[in-house]
């Protein structure tokens, strides 16, 4: 099974660096294990504290579908919780902005 290099942008609303950080740092097992069971790895979020930008990077192998199934309980409920602190849909999906590679040094 090929192996993907994602990249992904995000907004983070004014005020809530902390928030997110402290979130992420208590992220719950289920959505750990959802993420690693659908081939998630080597995953990294970033921040420009200029522009409030997160900048995502992932290894991405094997069933994608069951991360973005808004109706996986976990998924919808994890959206839900971010909501209030990042631009989102009316669905509660961050606006997402996939980056383009360029450059690969292996």
């Amino acid at each position: 099974m090929e192996t993907k290099r994602i990249a992904i942008r995000w907004k983070l609303k004014d005020g809530f660096e902390e928030e997110y950080k402290r979130r992420h740092d208590e992220i719950w097992p289920e959505l750990l294990k959802l993420l690693k069971d659908s081939g998630v790895s080597d995953y990294s979020i970033f921040l420009d504290r200029e522009t409030n930008l997160l900048f995502a990077y992932q290894k991405q192998t094997g069933n994608l579908p069951n991360l973005e199934n808004p109706n996986n309980p976990v998924v919808r409920k994890w959206l839900d919780y971010m909501a209030d602190i990042m631009e989102v849909d009316p669905d509660n999906y961050p606006l997402e902005h996939p980056l383009i590679e360029l450059f690969y040094l292996p």
